[in-house]
């Protein structure tokens, strides 16, 4: 199984957040997109799709997720 690594630019850590978000000019409301985040980068990449409105859910990773990939 490969390791769920942060969306971060440059960040290698294991991911551990599931941030679900998406576009409403370009996303049917119920479509939702995934970025992952470590515990160091969830606050920032959070931040950056709530300012443009885009984040809809924050979530922790779990076992079903790892099996999902």
């Amino acid at each position: 199984m490969d390791e769920l690594i942060c969306s971060a630019k440059g960040c290698r850590e294991p991911a551990v957040w599931r941030l679900l978000w998406n576009n409403p000019k370009l996303h049917t409301p119920e479509r939702r997109k995934t970025w992952l985040a470590c515990d160091e980068h969830r606050e920032s990449l959070s931040s950056f799709l709530s300012v443009r409105g885009f984040l809809r859910e924050t979530a922790p990773i779990d076992d079903r997720d790892r099996l999902e990939e």
